[in-house]
């Protein structure tokens, strides 16, 4: 017997939209700050701040979040598994950006709590689906009849 994707694919709750709905909003967040970081590097944002003309710790640090931040947004649209991934060494790379070195990339607490934020989001709903998914397994067992 032939089965479809559609039909070996869980029944989507309330929790597991939202938590699509808020891994877009994240991916969204991250096309903003990859586009920004672009901006940065080509000089269309300030002219006096671009590639060859940043220091070396700059261009380090804005060319591997303007190539990490648009795929993260690509991966949590989509909704993949590695699009977390990507986002979370995205993350991690400016928080210890702007709270390791805050002598050289400038002293910006809000970024990094951003961050913290969305981590502890995602934890949490991951948590949801986790527990709901146990549920909906434990109650369709053959032995519970």
């Amino acid at each position: 017997m032939i089965t479809f994707e559609a039909e070996r694919r869980p029944k989507e709750t309330l929790a597991f939209r939202l938590f699509l709905y808020f891994q877009r909003l994240v991916a969204l967040g991250c096309l903003v700050a990859g586009l920004r970081y672009w901006a940065l590097l080509s000089g269309i944002q300030n002219e006096m701040w671009r590639f060859d003309l940043m220091e070396a710790h700059w261009q380090v640090a804005s060319t591997a979040l303007a190539v990490l931040l648009p795929v993260a947004a690509v991966g949590l649209w989509m909704p993949v598994s590695w699009g977390p991934v990507i986002w979370f060494v995205a993350a991690i790379g400016e928080t210890v950006m702007y709270l390791g070195f805050p002598d050289r990339f400038g002293d910006h607490p809000l970024v990094p709590a951003i961050h913290a934020a969305v981590a502890l989001i995602y934890a949490t709903f991951r948590v949801i689906l986790y527990v709901e998914k146990r549920r909906a397994r434990r109650a369709v067992r053959v032995d519970s009849l």
